[in-house]
């Protein structure tokens, strides 16, 4: 489970987002680090039970760095206010595939699966799959238990207004053919991560992510011709 320290830390974080105190307080980074790393670990171990894809890889490559990039941001705080985790068949966090996603930010903890910013290869690629598998695709969203859990895929604020040219914009996929990321994710609360329970109840939601992940990859790979 992730503990309350950090959680604790990560507050702390977002109220002295300087390099100055992250330097005076790296001790508590480096605990709530591995607590996070552990939790990571854990995870791997259950979600490889039921998607090999993933392999076993060293879950410090699976763990998004803190610091942030500013260079093109208006925002120049150095640090992310949270932890965050791939797990994904590539087994780092530059991997373009789709993966399983853990958000570990005090008061905003998520689970997630898909492809958040895919490349306009890999993009075209899965628009089209949806477009001519629009049946089996509609299966996996119409499921009831991923209903329950994660409603439909997220749709961004900065989905397209209008189907994509080279898309019928009556084709039964069209509200997904305008999306320019394919994920879904569900909530949880810090009460819930903290919890002795907090790895099997957020392997059982990517358990029920594994269809739209299997798409999205197989997707991806066309695009690469694989």
């Amino acid at each position: 489970m992730v503990e309350k320290f950090t959680l604790q830390f990560l507050t702390q974080l977002r109220k002295n987002n300087y390099r100055e105190w992250f330097h005076a307080h790296k001790a508590e980074y480096d605990k709530a680090k591995l607590n996070v790393l552990g939790v990571t670990a854990s995870l791997l171990q259950e979600i490889h039970k039921f998607d090999t894809t993933i392999g076993l890889p060293d879950p410090r490559k699976c763990l998004f760095r803190i610091a942030r990039d500013t260079r093109f941001s208006a925002d120049k705080s150095p640090y992310k206010p949270n932890f965050g985790a791939i797990i994904n068949p590539e087994g780092n966090t530059r991997c373009e595939l789709s993966g399983y996603y853990l958000h570990i930010e005090p008061g905003n903890c998520f689970v997630s699966c898909g492809i958040y910013m895919p490349s306009p290869n890999i993009l075209k690629a899965i628009r089209i799959k949806i477009d001519e598998e629009w049946d089996a695709f509609s299966a996996i969203l119409k499921k009831k238990a991923f209903r329950d859990a994660f409603s439909t895929l997220v749709h961004d604020e900065d989905a397209l207004s209008r189907v994509p040219a080279g898309f019928d914009k009556n084709a039964p996929a069209a509200e997904f053919l305008k999306l320019k990321r394919f994920y879904v994710m569900a909530g949880l609360s810090n009460k819930e991560v903290t919890g002795s329970d907090f790895v099997k109840r957020a392997v059982a939601l990517y358990r029920l992510m594994l269809p739209l992940n299997t798409f999205l990859n197989e997707a991806a790979r066309q695009s690469y011709g694989l």
